[in-house]
């Protein structure tokens, strides 16, 4: 296999480096996680329309550029550089894919090329807050009950018996984007229990249009950015999360309308939980490949500050206990980065990459704060935005140790995950003893 990238490719990295190297600094970043969107609308339509970044992975007769998740993971690992608050995960990451897996030739369409050209934004909610269960990244979706498992809770479905569409009710939290997001993907769960099956489902969430507001008119009392206004039975809250570069929200859905991603004569043989688990695999990929961008960037401001910082005299950097931790953290992220890259062109790989991946940044992010010294604790400077980051992807899409356990277990190296963590039970007492029959095994494969 040919590891070099193509000029192309090359070109796309050194371009979105350039420009988020003036547009996506320390500075422009702290004053984008405070926007209502949580993220700059000017420069997300900027790398729409220059770059064509939400598009980069979708056929041109939608719009797109036509390349594949190797461009969109290289990309991602700059945006994951500058801790870049975007859309891109959630819209061309995580919707996009299973719109074209699973839409109607319609519904691609009507959605794909707004999503291209960054008009449109997605965000992909699950019940449960269980995004790497429904994904099939540290569980099998298909028998976990992520989205309720056809009983009480989760986001159940039923057909609506007057329009002939559909209507939801439920709820789903820690949704990445999904405050700002013009446009859900709402899994649910429908059939009822005996027939119970989870499907997807489309929900709009722009406002519509409004008449223009004569001047001498009084100006309208503004929405809290916290809390978007309803639309259809549909409530979205914005969460405090520990990493503000990730926006989370609560969706909250009642009886409100929707439309099933798909066609209704598809939907006892549509394999949504395939999809997902697809999608999933795709979305380690680029999501490894974001981790060690982030692990490289706090690795290269830590080697400036050490070049500078004196101490005895001298640069700190030229302590030899301070080049060791260096030196290993260095190996550390080259050793992500290629797992990360050859994830990209092997998405069957992507969940190994992605815990190596956010093992990495974690340490990494942590030792830079130790060797910022007294100024790394400080909210002033960016070091503890990078700790967060990798904080926060750990529990959004990991933890490590179930990433590695569930892909062992795939591959039949330590039994089945399923039936172990049956034998293990739920309770305190079965977590504990399997969260120390995961070690154990982690530690025989390193």
């Amino acid at each position: 296999m040919d590891a070099a990238f193509t000029a192309e490719q090359d070109e796309i990295r050194r371009t979105l480096r350039e420009l988020l190297a003036k547009h996506g600094g320390p500075r422009e970043v702290r004053a984008a996680v405070g926007t209502p969107e949580g993220h700059d609308p000017a420069l997300w339509h900027r790398l729409a329309r220059e770059l064509g970044l939400p598009g980069l992975a979708l056929g041109e007769e939608y719009g797109g550029v036509g390349c594949t998740a190797t461009e969109l993971a290289l990309a991602c690992e700059e945006t994951g550089r500058a801790l870049l608050p975007s859309p891109l995960l959630a819209t061309a990451v995580l919707a996009a894919p299973l719109i074209t897996t699973l839409g109607t030739p319609g519904q691609r369409a009507r959605l794909l090329p707004r999503i291209a050209d960054g008009t449109l934004t997605a965000a992909l909610a699950v019940p449960g807050g269980s995004m790497a269960t429904a994904l099939g990244l540290t569980a099998d979706n298909r028998a976990a009950a992520w989205a309720g498992g056809g009983r009480a809770g989760g986001v159940q479905a039923r057909r609506d018996p007057e329009g002939g569409g559909w209507r939801l009710y439920g709820e789903a939290d820690r949704v990445l984007d999904g405050h700002s997001a013009g446009l859900l993907l709402v899994a649910a769960h429908t059939g009822g229990y005996p027939r119970s099956r989870t499907l997807l489902f489309l929900v709009s969430a722009e406002a519509p249009a409004r008449a223009p507001v004569p001047a001498e008119a009084p100006a309208p009392v503004p929405v809290p950015a916290e809390v978007s206004a309803p639309v259809d039975g549909l409530t979205r809250t914005r969460l405090t999360s520990m990493d503000e570069t990730r926006p989370l929200a609560r969706v909250e859905l009642r009886d409100t309308p929707a439309e099933l991603l798909g066609t209704d004569d598809a939907v006892d043989g549509t394999d949504v939980c395939g999809a997902l688990a697809d999608t999933g695999c795709t979305a380690a990929a680029v999501l490894a490949a974001e981790a060690v961008g982030a692990a490289a960037g706090a690795l290269e401001r830590t080697v400036a500050y050490v070049k500078e910082r004196e101490q005895f005299g001298r640069a700190i950097g030229s302590f030899q206990a301070v080049k060791h931790r260096l030196a290993d953290l260095y190996v550390r992220v080259e050793a992500a980065r290629s797992a990360a890259y050859h994830a990209a062109r092997d998405p069957a790989a992507g969940p190994l990459a992605l815990a190596q991946a956010l093992e990495a940044a974690r340490i990494v992010a942590g030792e830079a704060v130790q060797l910022h010294g007294g100024i790394g604790f400080t909210w002033e400077h960016e070091a503890h935005l990078y700790v967060k980051r990798a904080a926060a992807d750990g529990l959004l899409f990991g933890p490590v140790h179930r990433l590695r356990d569930h892909a062992a277990g795939r591959a039949g190296l330590f039994g089945d995950v399923t039936s172990r963590s049956l034998a293990y039970g739920t309770s305190a007492t079965g977590a504990a003893r399997e969260a120390s029959a995961t070690g154990a095994a982690c530690g025989a494969a390193v």
